[in-house]
């Protein structure tokens, strides 16, 4: 089962595997009819997609981004559609984002050393290229080092939040990407919030301007999935989805589209930018 809605999903312009028009593409070939690009701390893969997208009706691409924020021993993300991704001020904020992230790999390449298995951050970036470095890119070098079998055990063993060769970031909070978001005229939704096991934060989000909250996710239990929904309800918060692709081999996911989201979704969000434009 799938949908045609898939409204969380990465490119190489962060950690995923797949180039903007392969994603688009993969996207089309299953079926999926809206879909959001939404990259850590990167917009680079959006002109891209779009472009692909054009050759591709009736495919949508949704324009986003995925901010990474931490608390006390959890990771919080923060998901932002349809925003003014362009403006000057708002990419000064990401480029401030992905050098920090520069600056973590190499803390984590110092830890990874400490553990016995050093690595070089210059074989991370080479994955990375010019886009946003992350954790998934230590672990593919991991792996081709041979020091674990794939990225899901680099992740289970080493770089999870709790992980021995995990490092915290300069720390953004959620409250403060969610302002953001706002600030750029987008729409806030908080990511995978079952992840991360902080439901306790969320009052706190939406009196900062959260709009939605990611309910159809791939590693949600149906309990979860429920518990969010009802929890969107009360809250008059939008529940979103989606696949969290970041490629075939690193994803939960299979392929974009493969979670399935109501596509009302995507229209309760459309509605929410249009009241926050005025339109």
């Amino acid at each position: 089962m799938g949908g045609a809605v898939d409204l969380h999903s990465h490119t190489t312009a962060s950690d995923g595997t797949l180039g903007p028009r392969a994603l688009v593409r993969l996207a089309a070939r299953h079926g999926v009819r809206v879909l959001a690009v939404t990259d850590h701390d990167s917009t680079e893969g959006l002109h891209e997609a779009m472009d692909e997208a054009r050759k591709l009706p009736p495919l949508e691409i949704v324009p986003g981004l995925e901010i990474n924020c931490d608390v006390p021993g959890a990771e919080i993300h923060v998901l932002g559609y349809c925003l003014d991704w362009e403006a000057e001020w708002f990419q000064e904020f990401l480029g401030a984002q992905r050098e920090e992230r520069r600056r973590r790999i190499h803390r984590i390449v110092a830890r990874l050393a400490e553990l016995g298995m050093p690595i070089d951050a210059a074989e991370v970036f080479a994955l990375v290229k010019e886009g946003s470095a992350g954790r998934p890119h230590v672990a593919q070098v991991m792996v081709d080092r041979g020091y674990v079998k794939s990225v899901r055990e680099a992740f289970d063993r080493y770089l999870s939040t709790s992980g021995p060769a995990n490092v915290p970031r300069k720390r953004l909070t959620p409250v403060e990407a969610v302002r953001v978001i706002r600030r750029a005229r987008g729409v806030p939704v908080l990511a995978h919030p079952g992840l991360a096991n902080r439901d306790a934060l969320i009052p706190e989000l939406v009196e900062a301007g959260l709009l939605g909250i990611e309910t159809y996710y791939p590693e949600h239990s149906t309990f979860q999935t429920t518990t969010y929904r009802e929890m969107c309800a009360r809250l008059g918060l939008v529940a979103t989805g989606g696949s969290d692709f970041h490629g075939p081999k690193i994803s939960r996911a299979t392929h974009p589209g493969a979670q399935t989201v109501p596509e009302s979704a995507w229209q309760e969000l459309r509605i929410r930018l249009a009241s926050l434009s005025g339109a």
